[in-house]
């Protein structure tokens, strides 16, 4: 070997070039650990794992971070949004437990091994990668070796350097519950422009999930109004649910403190349909078939909403099933203090599950149709794409919609880059396929 190096210098000098090359991410090795402060920049933010962080393969994550952490096939992985390319120089935020353990920091397959130990929280430095790109950063975390019971609790991230701005996306703090909202991730909606048209007393639309998207803890919302919402959700990998809810005017998030002049009624129910009360996010009337729809179908959602005398409104919805064919009653709900026709027409996605909250889903929202006191149908054409506090907080950038393919779309969470600015307004084609239902036969 010795002969052969001093024979062939140029091209062990070659050799040595493709290395350093294909490692340019790696700029040097980790420091030693508990040094951190000498190493960060000072605009470095730390990034709270307990609200930014999903498990594989075991771990408890709780409001803390990460514990019960003992499984070296268990991998914590944090995800934050940075706006310009730059060096990334990062830390863990940890509590050895008395014991001695080995970790890896992995972003995009780059790996560095991190040696920590000690009795109290600290910060010891990982390293430093060159981030060419902005958009969202991977930030995974992984047991090697310990010789403790566990790998100790990650409480955060701390980042800095050139590719650290002041508008990195992540969620802050627990304030407000947030590390709960943030996980679930941002909602989306398009509000539907109807502000030419009065007394709507039906509204119909049609909603179709590509099939790959039905993500276990979404809400394919289709038709929202100003007291209520219908769709459809992934309630487990065995159930699905198409869902009505009427909210009660007495804002509450108990529907057990709800005063029974302000109770929703129930009027009626369609076959199987199960029927209660609703709380946590407001509380009201809710209404829920349990059905099997299939991603790549398209499904029909009909609503009416009608004022009725003695100051009360009746709300009922109607769901169409291509592998059925025919409109079947969901319920019907008489809101009272209420005396209107249907108005804020919306529909909008969400997962309610934070577990899923780093995968993607996206809907279709396509043919959207009111018909007025008197019958007249007229198309939908226009939204407005508005966000939650989630997303207006900057806490996640994970959320789009717009126009596909001539209906509307919606997309969120599973940490994609290309995100839509929130408040725009989107025209989708005319495609002047009028609804053909028997309003008559339905009442």
């Amino acid at each position: 070997m010795r002969l052969f190096l001093h024979t062939y210098p140029i091209f062990w000098v070659f050799i040595v070039m493709l290395y350093c090359c294909n490692n340019s991410k790696q700029i040097r090795p980790a420091p030693d650990p508990g040094n951190s402060g000498a190493f960060h920049d000072s605009n470095k933010q730390t990034i709270p794992v307990g609200g930014n962080a999903w498990m594989d393969n075991g771990g408890i994550l709780s409001e803390t971070g990460l514990a019960d952490w003992s499984d070296p096939q268990t991998v914590c992985t944090i995800y934050m949004r940075i706006t310009k390319p730059g060096m990334l120089k990062i830390s863990l935020l940890l509590h050895p437990q008395a014991g001695k353990t080995n970790l890896k920091v992995s972003l995009f397959n780059n790996s560095k091994t991190v040696a920590v130990e000690g009795n109290t929280q600290k910060e010891f430095f990982a390293g430093e990668w060159q981030v060419t790109e902005p958009g969202y950063i991977p930030i995974s975390v992984q047991g090697i070796s310990r010789f403790g019971k566990s790998f100790g609790v990650l409480s955060a991230i701390v980042v800095s350097g050139g590719a650290v701005s002041p508008e990195l996306s992540f969620v802050r703090s627990n304030e407000g519950d947030y590390f709960y909202w943030g996980r679930r991730g941002p909602s989306v909606h398009l509000n539907y422009n109807t502000r030419k048209l009065d007394n709507i007393e039906w509204f119909y639309s049609e909603v179709t999930v590509p099939k790959g998207n039905d993500v276990m803890g979404s809400y394919f919302m289709a038709n929202g109004f100003n007291g209520g919402y219908f769709g459809m959700q992934v309630n487990s990998d065995k159930e699905r649910r198409i869902l009505f809810s009427v909210w009660s005017p007495f804002e509450t998030d108990d529907p057990g403190n709800i005063p029974q002049e302000d109770k929703i009624v129930l009027l009626k129910k369609g076959e199987n349909v199960n029927t209660g009360e609703f709380g946590n996010e407001g509380s009201g009337g809710q209404s829920y078939l349990v059905y099997p729809w299939k991603a790549g179908n398209t499904y029909r959602f009909l609503l009416h909403g009608k004022p009725e005398a003695q100051n009360a409104t009746v709300y009922t919805a109607y769901f169409y099933a291509p592998e059925d064919q025919n409109w079947r009653l969901i319920a019907s709900f008489k809101r009272p203090k209420t005396n209107t026709y249907l108005t804020d027409l919306y529909s909008f996605l969400e997962n309610f599950i934070p577990e899923t909250g780093n995968i993607q889903r996206m809907a279709l929202y396509g043919n959207q149709w009111v018909a007025d006191a008197n019958g007249r149908w007229t198309e939908l054409t226009q939204i407005t794409f508005t966000g939650d506090e989630t997303a207006r907080k900057n806490f996640r950038k994970d959320y789009a919609g717009g126009v596909d393919n001539g209906r509307f779309y919606l997309k969120n969470c599973g940490f994609f880059n290309a995100f839509t600015p929130l408040d725009q307004e989107f025209t989708r084609p005319a495609g002047k396929v009028q609804p053909v239902v028997d309003l008559g036969g339905l009442r």
